[in-house]
């Protein structure tokens, strides 16, 4: 088999894994350095927001350390999914409270209600990076 081929082969086999780890570490960071963004996600009734924005980004970040390890991707996938599935009502919670002079761009409605769809292919990858992984 040619370098090219393997490569290839590697790519397809590890890079959706790979890809769905480094958005989630990003994300995860992103909840670390920039908690502000994050905070308005927060249903009220949960009380502080902070210890759920740090614990959302450090499960985050413990999720793409897990996909991006072929002994550990299935149980990667499996909890990013319900990690995205968790975290929907919180973009809900965001949509509902958004506006349009939002200091934020989060907390915009476009990007607010934009969010919503996007967890159902979100949910579907990580579903998909665990099946493959199996």
């Amino acid at each position: 088999m040619s370098t090219l081929a393997a490569a290839r082969r590697q790519l397809v086999q590890h890079g959706p894994a790979l890809a769905l780890a480094a958005l989630l570490a990003a994300s995860g960071a992103l909840h670390l350095v920039k908690p502000g963004v994050f905070r308005p996600l927060i249903p009220r009734r949960l009380g502080d927001p902070d210890p759920w924005v740090v614990g959302s980004g450090v499960a985050e970040l413990a999720c793409a350390g897990a996909l991006a390890v072929p002994g550990t991707r299935r149980a990667g996938g499996i909890a990013s999914a319900a990690l995205l599935v968790g975290v929907f009502p919180g973009n809900v919670t965001m949509a509902v409270r958004s506006r349009p002079d939002a200091r934020s761009w989060a907390g915009r409605p476009a990007v607010a209600w934009g969010r919503l769809p996007l967890q159902v292919p979100l949910i579907a990858w990580a579903l998909s990076v665990a099946r493959r992984a199996a």
